[in-house]
Formats: structure tokens, C-alpha cells, sequence
């Protein structure tokens, strides 16, 4: 690896301590390196895919799982590994903590890794006659991206004032079942370990291939955890309230990207046609590494 495209969140690296240090490091080591920072307080991309020059062999993100999260959906067309150097307090994904910042870069250089393929999802947005209604003069632009990506989860929870929310599951075009509950989450194996784990789902080994339908807080005694194969398409469709009012719901891409779905609208949820790589140094295994995060 020669060129490497360094993404900081500077909510973590306030004044870009780390990352000069990384860069100076790899400079010395003849490496070249671009750096691109995401300013505290500015909603915007981490990076833009678009600028990333053609010849970068890896990216090194250094914040949290988020940061990497956001530079995994950025670079859903890229085909470069993403390095997760944590600066938080807890990371799955961003397995390289500060004290072994140097030891991982000389792996790196050496060649001492392997890149993980991890399946992404794709979630499309359908709209339905009351939202087309109400924003007849404003046009689609105006209420949020209608697609987007994910590697954790899709997830779609109640907005506002608290309220039971009805969801309609469906595989490939057939009725599956009916959620009243605070939220529905549609996660990958990367994610089993994230919402979905809190919702009570399973956890599974990251290089699964599967989607995994939780509902969150569910109403009701004998709902459990779905487990679908990856080439399965599923729909979510948002159901009427009590006396068919409307129901209000958001539906968040890896917890960041919000777009708001009325009564009668529809998220179709599938695998994403591209994977990201996950850069992976440790020769800790999936089940050793579950066990330190979960003891903590």
C-alpha cells in the first residue's frame, strides 16, 4: 500500500493531533497521504467519493464506528478497505484503539492483513398517496433522499408525541406479518451487534450473509427475531393509527441519514449489489472479540 486517504471526524481529533501524527508517520515510511477532515458542528459528507484519487490503496478513518459507518455509505461505489481506528469509547467495527496505532500501521505496510467483505444493505424509498398529497407543491426533493445505503441497519421508529406504530412486513412481494411496535430494525451480520442487539436480536459473525428483521419494543408476547437469506427483498409498509389517523414514522440509514415516511408509505430493503472491505489486522477471533466487547 502506497497512497492512504485519511478520514477524521474532528469531534474526536479536535485539533488534528492524531491525524498529523498518522500522516508524518507514514510520510516518513514514504507513503503519501491526503487528508480530509469533517469539522465539528457541519452537517456534511465525511468525504466525497468523487475526490478520492484513483491510485489510493486504503482509507484510514479515524473517530468511531459512526465515522466509519458514514465513509462505508460515502464509498458504497468505491472498491478501496476501510481502516476503523477508534478515538471513542467503544468500537466494533473501528477495531484499532490509540495505544496500537503504530503496531497496526507497520501490520499494515508489511502486509499482515486480510480484507473482510461486508454485505451492504440498499433501502429505496416508495411513497404513498397521502404523502404524494401533501407535498403536491413542494415536490419530492424537499422530504430527504428517496435511497440510500447501509452496512449496520435500516431501522424505522415512531416520530413525535409517543404512539404504537403498525408495520406490514413483506418478502418478495408476499405477506410475512404485522408489528405493532415502537420500530422495526432491518439489520446485517455487521449490525447484529449494534440497535439490533439492544432490541433483544441475535448476534451473528460479521461475515454472514443474511438479513435480520427485529421489531423494537413490540406489543405483543411471542415476537422474535426473523432471519432471511440475502437475496431475499423485504418491504415495510407503514400502517393507518386508531380511527385511520396518519401515522408519522422516520426511517434512519446507519442511524444518521433521517427521511420521514407517512401512512401507506413503503421501504423496500435489499442486499446492495457492492460489499465494503473491512480491513482486518487482528488475529482475534470473531468470538474472542465479542466476549472482550460485551465484558466491558
Amino acid at each position: 500500500m502506497n497512497h492512504f486517504y485519511i478520514i477524521t471526524n474532528g469531534h474526536k481529533d479536535h485539533n488534528l493531533e492524531k491525524t498529523n501524527e498518522i500522516r508524518q508517520y507514514l510520510e516518513k515510511k514514504q507513503k503519501k497521504c491526503t487528508v480530509q477532515v469533517k469539522e465539528p458542528g457541519k452537517e456534511q459528507k465525511y468525504t466525497d467519493a468523487g475526490q478520492i484519487p484513483d491510485d489510493v490503496d486504503c482509507i484510514l478513518v479515524l473517530g468511531g464506528d459512526g465515522t466509519l459507518l458514514q465513509a462505508a455509505r460515502d464509498m458504497i461505489h468505491k472498491d478501496i478497505p476501510l481502516l476503523g481506528i477508534n478515538l471513542g469509547t467503544l468500537g466494533y467495527l473501528a477495531e484499532i484503539e490509540e495505544t496500537g496505532i503504530y503496531a497496526a500501521l507497520n501490520r499494515l505496510l508489511e502486509g499482515g492483513y486480510e480484507v473482510e467483505q461486508r454485505m451492504m444493505l440498499a433501502g429505496r424509498i416508495l411513497r404513498g398517496s397521502f404523502h404524494e398529497k401533501k407535498h403536491a407543491d413542494k415536490g419530492l426533493a424537499e422530504c430527504g433522499t428517496e435511497q440510500s445505503y447501509a452496512l449496520n441497519d435500516i431501522t424505522i421508529t415512531r416520530s413525535g408525541s409517543l404512539q404504537i406504530i403498525r408495520f406490514r412486513i413483506f418478502v418478495n412481494g408476499q405477506f410475512l406479518n404485522e408489528y405493532q411496535a415502537d420500530g422495526v430494525i432491518v439489520a446485517t451480520p455487521t449490525g447484529s451487534t449494534g440497535y439490533n442487539l439492544s432490541a433483544g436480536g441475535p448476534i451473528v459473525e460479521p461475515k454472514a450473509e443474511l438479513i435480520l428483521i427485529t421489531p423494537i419494543s413490540p406489543h405483543t408476547l411471542n415476537t422474535r427475531s426473523i432471519i432471511l437469506s440475502p437475496g431475499d427483498q423485504v418491504e415495510v409498509e407503514i400502517g393507518g393509527g386508531r380511527e385511520g389517523t396518519v401515522q408519522h414514522v422516520e426511517v434512519n440509514f446507519d442511524g444518521s441519514h433521517n427521511v420521514t415516511l407517512y401512512t401507506g408509505d413503503r421501504v423496500m430493503i435489499e442486499r446492495a449489489i457492492t460489499a465494503t472491505g473491512i480491513v482486518k489486522l487482528n488475529k482475534v477471533s470473531f468470538l474472542e472479540a465479542l466476549h472482550k466487547k460485551l465484558s466491558v
